[in-house]
């Protein structure tokens, strides 16, 4: 153990699952290795009926866990103070130097900041911030979330002891946007998601998804106006004929904005007999199967800070064509699988996703791993 200082990470429970409940998972159970980790999970985010994934809320279907012998508190609710109260003697009980809270979504702000209050009542541990997004822009959109988040976003930033980002460039804007000195913010890569296990034969998970066409262009993850699929199907229509009646796009995700725009799209498109879409937020177990069957993964954002699915598709060695955007200029650049085009450029898309026909090749994967991240972390603590 590099230092007796312990650590209580702050973010998602599974109940609300997403990219930043996988985060939470392995950084925690990373980092346990070399310090005493707690962890402290927000169970209830928002009324449910208004969560855009909740037709899979409380179900379990991951099979990633927190370590055995990790304190976990499981969790706080935004409208139950009787959890709060609990979160509170949770931390008196676990007495942690340094906290490391998630910032993903605004939803979570007012747990957040009494967490930061506690803090002061308790043995004043330091407190760092981790973005994983600026701002959503969907949240942003909504004049009470955007005023919410302003006020309660600019009490909980406030003299905080450090801030962590994952690429330069959202450095770059974090600091710009909430006028924080670049000094205090600092940069750790995203860890590989590589949980999901070996790949399969690729004939095999074809098979298991009744796919036979040659060449099968995989799009994953949730389905929102941001990840840019529609760019991909025009892309996709415009490949030559030749290669179109060979090939497969793939779309496999959870619907979470302009459903009906996206379905009419597919119905619409002259090759919809080629068109796969899969909406539902796929379960652990199921994930190896779709890039086992794909030749090429592509990542059409017209935004983006970083991206799980990425990690995902670098963990498995599989091609990536990707937008130029955001942190992915970052993360991607060291992948030699990335090839990288403008958002929203469907010639430069379909131009990178004909050049994968036939290829067919493995990349290794970047050296990512959570113990290298970790040590970052570990930097960064002794530091403050």
């Amino acid at each position: 153990m590099t230092s007796n200082k312990s650590v209580c990470i702050v973010g998602p429970s599974k109940r609300f699952l997403s990219g930043i409940s996988y985060y939470t998972i392995r950084l925690a159970n990373a980092m346990s290795v070399e310090k005493d980790v707690s962890v402290v999970c927000f169970r209830q985010l928002l009324p449910t009926f208004l969560f855009p994934g909740k037709s899979h809320v409380g179900k379990n279907i991951s099979d990633l866990n927190f370590s055995p012998g990790i304190p976990v508190f499981n969790g706080m609710d935004y409208n139950n103070p009787l959890t709060w109260i609990q979160a509170y003697r949770f931390l008196k009980a676990q007495k942690p130097d340094i906290i490391v809270l998630q910032w993903w979504t605004s939803s979570i702000a007012h747990m957040q900041l009494l967490l930061k209050i506690f803090a002061g009542f308790l043995n004043k541990p330091k407190i760092i911030i981790e973005f994983h997004e600026v701002v959503d822009p969907f949240e942003e959109s909504i004049l009470p979330i955007r005023l919410y988040s302003k006020i309660t976003g600019k009490l909980l930033r406030k003299n905080l002891d450090a801030y962590i980002t994952h690429s330069e460039s959202d450095k770059e804007l974090v600091a710009k946007r909430y006028s924080i000195s670049p000094e205090k913010i600092h940069v750790i890569p995203h860890g590989l998601y590589d949980q999901y296990g070996e790949l399969l034969d690729i004939k095999e998970a074809r098979r298991n998804l009744s796919i036979k066409d040659d060449f099968v262009i995989l799009s994953f993850g949730l389905i929102r106006k941001y990840k840019g699929t529609p760019y991909l199907i025009r892309a996709f229509e415009q490949l030559p004929p030749k290669i179109l009646e060979k090939s497969r796009l793939l779309i496999v995700g959870e619907i979470w904005e302009d459903r009906k725009e996206l379905l009419d799209q597919i119905k619409a498109s002259p090759f919809h007999d080629k068109i796969t879409l899969v909406d539902e937020y796929v379960p652990d177990e199921k994930v190896n199967l779709y890039f086992s069957a794909a030749d090429v993964v592509v990542l059409p954002y017209l935004r983006a800070s970083q991206s799980g699915i990425a990690h995902i598709a670098m963990s498995f060695g599989k091609p990536v064509v990707v937008s130029e955007v955001g942190g992915l200029k970052e993360s991607m650049a060291n992948y030699e699988g990335t090839f990288f085009v403008p958002p929203a450029d469907i010639d430069s898309i379909r131009e990178a996703i004909l050049n994968q026909f036939g290829e067919r090749k493995h990349y290794e994967a970047p050296d990512q791993k959570w113990d290298r991240i970790i040590n970052c972390y570990i930097e960064l603590i002794q530091s403050i």
